[in-house]
């Protein structure tokens, strides 16, 4: 499905984005995966070299700090300088600040927005420039949420956040599509990630619950399990390949039937 294309993957090194770069290995692609974590990326590499029985050339690691425009624009042209050119681009990295709204600091909202939002934005422009300046189709995929649509409570910055992802995608769909660019959106719930761990942890520490026991609950109601990381890699390298290209724009959810909008 994705044989001869490259995508690059930020937070590559755990949880779904993890998860996205074993599904876009599965299916032909060769990857770069960045992330803040140095340590964290080189054992995902390893890892993913070894589940995978590719090469060592076909998974390239590189730290990155999105909501820093120099750094993607390093870290974009150092994988394309690897490979020799990129198809594909999925934004994962995120962070998460949780907490009532009526105690939450202007800085836990900023550093949310960085990242989630103009993080997002920052890899989607250097990319689509990239590939407009070198006259190549390619694919987004943002990893929104289905926080971005419900709006759950203790964590308005990072709903608001991943609303925000949405949006852009639909905005950036418009703009790219003239230049060949297709760009979607993932909106995952209940995905067993350390991220997940937090939100229970969290929620335990504000109402004496124990967090293992929280966890168990934090299942999509039809899928009765919590959706691996993999499954919504396997949803992102479909929206990767040219089979997607009739879908423009949207936000799809892959929450277990959790959100029906």
């Amino acid at each position: 499905m994705l044989n001869n294309k490259v995508v690059f993957i930020t937070g590559g090194a755990r949880g779904i984005g993890y998860g996205i770069a074993r599904a876009v290995l599965e299916a032909g692609a060769r990857v770069a995966i960045g992330d803040l974590d140095e340590q964290a990326l080189t054992a995902a590499r390893d890892s993913l070299l070894a589940e995978a029985s590719v090469a060592d050339n076909t998974v390239y690691a590189i730290v990155v700090d999105v909501a820093d425009e120099p750094s993607v624009e390093t870290a974009l042209s150092a994988a394309r300088s690897h490979f020799g050119f990129l198809n594909g681009l999925v934004n994962n990295a995120g962070v998460i600040r949780l907490g009532a709204d009526l105690g939450a600091s202007t800085k836990d909202w900023q550093v949310q927005m960085e990242v989630n939002v103009i993080g997002t934005h920052n890899c989607c422009r250097s990319f689509a420039e990239m590939l407009i300046d070198a006259g190549k189709p390619g694919a987004i995929v943002n990893i929104a949420s289905n926080c971005g649509k419900v709006g759950y409570p203790n964590m308005a910055g990072y709903n608001a956040s991943k609303a925000a992802v949405i949006n852009l995608t639909r905005s950036l769909s418009a703009e790219l599509s003239g230049h060949d660019i297709n760009v979607n959106a993932i909106c995952p719930g209940g995905v067993y990630t350390p991220m997940l761990v937090e939100v229970a942890r969290s929620i335990g520490e504000r109402t004496g619950e124990q967090a293992e026991e929280l966890l168990k609950t934090m299942v999509p109601g039809q899928l009765g399990r919590h959706v691996e990381p993999l499954e919504i890699g396997r949803v992102a390298a479909f929206l990767l390949s040219d089979h997607a290209n009739i879908i423009r724009g949207q936000s799809i959810n892959a929450d277990g039937g959790d959100t029906p909008y």
